[in-house]
């Protein structure tokens, strides 16, 4: 059976208005009520036939799931977006947060790129393959969670803990990797997919003191104390590691001309270092995010805290880390403990060459004669971990050519995502899941 050709012009139209549409529901997280946001998506796919199931793990935050069946005969495969945002602070943002603004080709919001943006262009690709007639050979799930942004405990980590059936699928599509234009100072079509990511590990470092009047000299200041050893953390030079990850995409990136090869190990050191993004991929990193102290102008504080986010390469041990830090710190009035209680949570590695990486690889390709496809580590933290844990292929992939202001948009201020990156993505992930479904 032919399927009629795609009007891309009304899909196009059609995913920007529900995109803006979608931006001005505020599911910040804290607090996290995305509840609003799981029926916004749930009302669009039940409008067009699809059964829609809600899950609530917290009062006010819901997953949704809903089903496209395929004929059986390959196991399903997931598409999967986060609906929270992080908070904004408002007044550093030139442009409304929470409108939907579309301005100069770009549509501003909180969660454009992350990521709203890759939850329409997985919205849409049910739609099509519904409103096309696909014959499937797989089922297609679509599946929208909370709580990504504080650590998925209420969100992919609930689901894939009580509901396992749920997500028992072959193969898993979310964020974690995607397209850049613009590589070590080159103008590129680089598309990044995360097989991997690094282990997340949030710190907090308490520092106590003796509490006293703000109008006399003092030397047992708790503020005094945790900042000095922030000064420290900051300090710390660590060493670069390559990991088999980034140590195969180095070389497919050199294969393609996109690094050059025969560098000494200092050549190398210097040109990972002179980008931030690279190098997080390289080595263990840590950013102060939080500080807190005192309670009054004139009151010396008796106790203050700051939190880092700390993200390892794969392999390191979360305890064997925090030693780490405490000896660098080095200092008996300052604790420093686990900001949150990660259990078992380590993310696990899977395999690039399969059925989907080969899809993803061939449609980019396809698409763009200058794409260079590689597998890569994802800096970040993601819902892919949980499947993953159960040897599932799931990957990182939004299939947009990210500008590095676009980019800066992740948990940055002014975030926006251009049109022609959410038509782009729009085409791109409705084109590989048909492949890997039919």
């Amino acid at each position: 059976m032919t399927q009629p050709p795609i009007d891309w012009a009304a899909v196009h139209a059609e995913a920007l208005d529900v995109l803006t549409r979608y931006l001005r529901i505020d599911t910040s997280n804290p607090p996290g009520r995305e509840a609003p946001g799981a029926r916004f998506l749930g009302d669009l796919l039940a409008a067009e036939g699809f059964e829609c199931t809600y899950l609530e793990p917290q009062p006010e935050r819901e997953i949704l799931l809903a089903t496209l069946p395929g004929d059986g005969s390959k196991r399903p495969m997931m598409l999967c977006n986060h609906i929270d945002v992080v908070p904004v602070e408002e007044e550093y943002w030139t442009k409304p947060a929470f409108e939907g603004l579309v301005e100069d080709g770009r549509i501003y919001g909180r969660g454009a790129v992350d990521m709203k943006g890759a939850g329409v262009m997985q919205l849409l690709t049910m739609l099509l393959l519904k409103r096309q007639g696909v014959r499937l050979r797989r089922d297609v799930v679509f599946c929208a969670v909370p709580d990504e942004e504080a650590g998925s405990v209420w969100g992919m980590q609930w689901l894939s803990e009580r509901h396992p059936e749920l997500v028992d699928v072959e193969f898993e599509m979310s964020e974690g990797g995607s397209g850049t234009s613009r590589f070590l100072g080159q103008d590129v079509e680089l598309f990044n997919v995360a097989t991997n990511e690094k282990t997340m590990c949030w710190l907090e470092l308490r520092a106590v003191g003796t509490p006293g009047h703000g109008s006399r000299p003092h030397l047992d200041n708790s503020a005094v104390h945790l900042t000095r050893a922030l000064q420290r953390l900051a300090d710390w030079d660590r060493p670069l590691e390559f990991v088999p990850e980034t140590r195969h995409t180095t070389e497919q990136l050199q294969e393609a001309g996109l690094m050059p090869a025969g560098l000494s190990e200092a050549e190398m050191e210097e040109l990972i270092r002179s980008n931030a993004a690279q190098q997080a991929a390289f080595q263990n990193t840590l950013n102060i995010t939080m500080i807190r102290s005192g309670i009054k102008a004139n009151v010396i504080p008796a106790e203050s805290t700051a939190v880092i986010d700390c993200r390892l390469l794969p392999g390191q041990d979360r305890e064997d880390w925090r030693r780490e830090v405490e000896a660098v710190v080095d200092d008996p009035r300052v604790e420093v403990r686990f900001y949150t209680d990660w259990g078992q949570d380590v993310p696990e590695p899977i395999a690039w060459d399969t059925e989907l990486y080969r899809t993803i690889e061939s449609v980019m390709k396809e698409a763009s004669e200058d794409a260079v496809v590689v597998p890569n580590l994802c800096t970040g933290g993601t819902d892919n971990r949980f499947l993953r844990a159960k040897g599932i292929p799931a990957y990182g992939f939004i299939p947009c050519l990210l500008s590095p202001e676009e980019a800066a948009g992740f948990h940055g201020n002014d975030e926006f995502l251009t049109v022609e990156n959410l038509n782009m993505g729009v085409e791109l992930t409705y084109e590989i899941v048909r492949r890997m479904c039919t």
